[in-house]
């Protein structure tokens, strides 16, 4: 009699149909993997024949049909890992260089493995039961598929993934990558902390932006028993960060990474930014002085009444200084996000001074708010920032001066389409 089998089981005999039917095509030999599949079902559910001894059985039957003396095996040649391309099925030799915690219960484990080439993260899903790989040890793994997540490529472990321990670890140093030429896959980075954002959600643990003389790059923790927190100003060494991508531009995450900080080092971070000029159009409500959450890894602004929406009430808040607008640059409008070192230098009004005036002006923080309104508003600016999709992170911001020469210019050009009419 049938047994219902779980879904898992299902995705297992197709994955070995497919596996099956692959390695009697390199014979020359066609097989629908879904008669496959169909012969597997009946030796598994009908018959309780676990799911190796099935994949056995039913490749020595096809290769009897076939005439064929033996089931063919599926050989394959030792890739590097730097040449692994989505959709293939490979044997490697790596190191495990990275262990992160699986974010679902349907997975075993993950983490990262490398070679002299490359470096690849790789997913052990529970119903395929591999074992736990060991961190710093070394393996040959055969038989495992390169799948692709989002433009990232990744191993996956499936039933037939034969994982083998090498007596002799392999030795390689990181290659280091420029921030400018990152890619979805893993990265090692050598960067400065350069900022760290307010979190938008209650996973996170921390968000920011770490940049090297190439340019700069977005980075998020999750929170975890694994999460590094980077300091604002400190050089850090960055050994295997998985390196994804939003809206077309690279974003690193830290958790499974290593992050070394170098106390002694000093970096010259560069912009890798876009420079926008144009009048700013709005100051919307959130600028001004606000108050932060203290409690270490949130960073949240809190309400009027000192409410966090994860900690809730908090006395011992801390004030900050931003801008949150919208910069008009004559063909589009830019959201724009101006932090605490920008909003002080381009109007002048120092985080203690705003603070002065908000706990003593009869009006409190409103009073900033409308004195910062009216220093930018209407105004035109030159803004040098990084696009993070839907915001552009200000990172430099200076008033664009007056220009009697191009002034003088435009009015005779409208003066001479005018005598024209």
């Amino acid at each position: 009699m049938a047994t219902d089998a779980p879904v898992e089981m299902y995705m297992d005999l197709s994955e070995v149909a497919e596996r099956i039917s692959q390695k009697f095509k390199s014979q020359s030999v066609e097989v629908d993997a879904t008669f496959v599949e169909n012969k597997l079902r009946i030796l598994v559910d009908q018959f309780g024949v676990n799911l190796n001894e099935a994949e056995k059985t039913v490749s020595e039957n096809i290769a009897k049909e076939h005439g064929l003396e033996s089931a063919p095996r599926q050989t394959l040649e030792q890739r590097e890992i730097g040449t692994l391309l989505p959709g293939e099925w490979v044997m490697i030799e790596g190191k495990v260089v990275g262990l992160s915690n699986p974010v679902s219960p349907t997975i075993k484990q993950t983490g990262v493995i490398a070679d002299a080439t490359g470096a690849i993260q790789f997913t052990a899903w529970a119903r395929a039961n591999a074992p736990l790989l060991e961190m710093g040890q070394s393996y040959r793994i055969e038989s495992v598929v390169v799948d692709e997540y989002r433009g990232v490529p990744k191993l996956n472990f499936h039933a037939g993934t034969t994982i083998t321990p090498l007596e002799e670890n392999i030795t390689f140093l990181p290659q280091v990558t420029n921030v400018a030429d990152l890619r979805p896959g893993v990265a090692c980075l050598r960067v400065k902390m350069v900022q760290e954002w307010e979190p938008r959600h209650e996973r996170i643990f921390q968000t920011g932006l770490v940049g090297d003389e190439t340019g700069t790059v977005s980075f998020t923790t999750w929170k975890g028993d694994d999460a590094p927190r980077l300091e604002v100003g400190m050089v850090y060494n960055i050994f295997y960060a998985p390196v994804g991508e939003y809206q077309g531009r690279p974003q690193v995450t830290l958790n499974g990474a290593t992050c070394v900080p170098d106390e002694d080092a000093e970096m010259e971070v560069g912009t890798g930014g876009m420079t926008y000029q144009g009048a700013i159009v709005n100051i919307g409500p959130g600028s001004g002085v606000i108050k932060r959450c203290p409690v270490e890894g949130c960073n949240r602004v809190l309400s009027r009444m000192n409410y966090c929406p994860v900690h809730e009430m908090q006395n011992d808040f801390r004030y900050d200084l931003r801008i949150k607008g919208v910069l008009d640059d004559g063909e589009k409008a830019h959201n724009i996000l101006m932090q605490r070192e920008v909003v002080e230098t381009v109007t002048g009004v120092t985080l203690e001074q705003a603070v002065e005036t908000a706990e003593n002006s009869p009006m409190g923080m409103d009073d900033v708010f409308y004195r910062l309104k009216d220093t930018m508003m209407g105004r035109y600016f030159t803004c040098m920032g990084n696009d993070l999709g839907d915001t552009i992170l200000v990172r430099e911001c200076s008033p664009v001066a007056f220009d009697k020469d191009r002034h003088t210019e435009l009015l005779n050009l409208l003066g001479g389409e005018a005598d024209g009419e």
